[in-house]
């Protein structure tokens, strides 16, 4: 969750403290002393670096993690991000290390290079969190990042089925595609009736829940990529038994087949 200082990298064995945008933790907890704008620079650096390594290597695209309580992500959420200089303040301000991140990159990869950003509303630490807690807000969020070279949205949700905000059932992937224009990716719970480990706890089985409407969604133009992880762990044919309507085939999750993905 927390990236650490060169020292850390260097020697593994060291106690060396996680880094952040103001040194505090997910909950507020001062862990260590706030980025500095030359290390800000260099890890914008490491970003570029990395993403042009991977196109040299024959990757067909990079994503990057702005999600989830991950680096990016604390400078985005004010709790994380007490930053007084550009690299805070508002919802627009905030994102600036973000943007500067998908610059380099682009940068790095040249023009024809697909950039995949994945960002997220909810947080560890709150599951209800909402970074915007409206679409004008969103919509200020994502534009400075599409307009730094964003390719392709991969909007993270609990469960896809939730619409995002209230008069609209458009969930996450369907505003951004909306306000930006922007191929997106939804995800979240594909293939549960609940999220992941509410449904471990549980120990229910689903096999085919939600999957007609998630088709309908997409047919659509809701969003234009499904992002599938447990499931198809689960069931290594589950994208061609969608594909050749052979959903009633799938394997059932249970509590042993949720065990072996733990």
């Amino acid at each position: 969750m927390w990236a650490r200082r060169a020292s850390a990298i260097s020697s593994p064995e060291s106690n060396a403290d996680p880094i952040g945008p103001s040194g505090l933790s997910l909950t507020g907890e001062r862990v260590s002393d706030p980025l500095t704008k030359e290390e800000i620079r260099g890890l914008v650096a490491g970003y570029a670096q990395a993403a042009a390594d991977a196109k040299r290597l024959g990757f067909d695209a990079v994503e990057i993690h702005g999600a989830h309580g991950y680096l990016i992500d604390q400078f985005f959420w004010e709790n994380t991000n007490k930053r007084d200089d550009e690299y805070g303040g508002d919802i627009v301000g905030r994102t600036r290390f973000g943007v500067e991140v998908i610059e380099a990159v682009r940068a790095a990869v040249g023009p024809d290079f697909p950039i995949i950003f994945r960002f997220s509303q909810w947080k560890p630490v709150d599951y209800n969190a909402k970074l915007a807690p409206t679409p004008e807000a969103l919509e200020r969020f994502l534009a400075p990042l599409s307009a730094a070279g964003v390719d392709i949205f991969h909007c993270s949700t609990r469960r896809f089925w939730e619409p995002e905000f209230e008069g609209s059932d458009l969930n996450l992937a369907g505003w951004t595609k909306q306000l930006t224009g922007k191929p997106t990716i939804t995800v979240g719970s594909v293939g549960l009736d609940s999220e992941f480990t509410s449904l471990f706890a549980e120990g229910k089985g689903a096999d085919n829940v939600g999957l007609d409407a998630l088709v309908e969604r997409l047919a659509r133009g809701e969003f234009d990529l499904v992002a599938v992880g447990r499931a198809l762990l689960n069931d290594p044919s589950w994208a061609s038994k969608i594909r050749e309507d052979r959903a009633g085939e799938l394997r059932a999750f249970t509590r042993e087949a949720l065990g072996s993905l733990s």
